[in-house]
């Protein structure tokens, strides 16, 4: 079934730091992506999750300390690609891993990955995608069994294999995803990843040494019980996908299943946590 997104093109002024506050705020109402502009920000909700009033709550629209007109409109699976590369330039995080697509040209860094983001998320533009790939250069997985869940481009999983991860499972119920997840292991020559459409029923009976999880908070604090059980011992679980506001309440129901933060990263109010157990 072609899923069909609603992307909202967001002028706001100041720039800083209203832009980091409206990503927040939408972020809490269901949007999914966001791209920042030379004028604000472009975001994107699926229509499903969309309704008339979506922005009613967003009480930033209605600031005096900010101005912010906006426009949106329905963005079909088949524009996606146009949409993506108009505004996806490639990154460098920490001088070691690069993230571009094939029309770019490569990066001399430890790191290179390709991708074709189509229409899932995770193009380590996002503060969320960007945290999970610092996390993961800061860790060693190699050797271990490796957890990409809602994995959306599979790129973390691609950096897992890259640093020795074996062997690695990634799953995403959007089947867009799944299916671009499949093309970019191919397109980096990845040969321990499996890639599969789903959600965290799929987990029964399974372990891994390192699940990394970065979805959003709702979701995380309803598959923690899994996440948890599926944990060997001694292992790690990175969790991204919600704002610093939200630590206290997932630690909570982390500690209630054996697991004990012990790494925190901080970007833009978005944070990627390090839990042990």
């Amino acid at each position: 079934m072609s899923e069909i997104y609603i992307g909202y093109e967001f002028k706001v002024a100041p720039l800083s730091p209203g832009t980091e506050i409206l990503i927040a705020e939408l972020g809490y109402v269901g949007f999914e992506s966001f791209v920042e502009t030379e004028e604000g920000v472009t975001a994107y909700i699926q229509k499903e999750d969309w309704n008339e009033n979506i922005l009613e709550d967003i009480q930033i629209l209605n600031s005096e300390e900010f101005q912010i007109s906006y426009t949106f409109e329905e963005i079909e699976q088949t524009n996606w690609n146009q949409e993506w590369e108009k505004n996806f330039s490639p990154i460098v995080v920490d001088d070691r891993c690069a993230v571009r697509a094939p029309f770019h040209d490569k990066f001399n860094t430890e790191y290179d990955i390709v991708i074709e983001p189509k229409m899932s998320f995770g193009t380590g533009h996002h503060e969320t995608t960007h945290m999970m790939i610092q996390h993961l250069l800061k860790n060693d997985v190699k050797g271990k069994s490796v957890l990409d869940m809602g994995c959306g481009t599979g790129v973390l999983a691609i950096l897992a294999e890259m640093k020795g991860a074996h062997p690695i499972e990634a799953i995403d119920i959007d089947n867009w995803c799944y299916l671009n997840s499949l093309e970019n292991v191919e397109r980096n020559n990845c040969e321990h990843i499996t890639v599969y459409e789903g959600d965290a029923q799929l987990l029964e009976g399974k372990h891994y040494d390192v699940i990394i999880a970065n979805i959003n908070r709702n979701i995380l604090l309803n598959d923690l019980k899994y996440y948890s059980k599926c944990l060997n011992q001694n292992g790690s679980l990175f969790l991204s996908g919600f704002y610093k506001d939200d630590i206290e309440t997932i630690e909570k129901e982390c500690a209630a299943h054996g697991l004990k933060c012990v790494d925190i990263l901080e970007k833009n109010h978005w944070v990627a946590l390090k839990f042990l157990n």
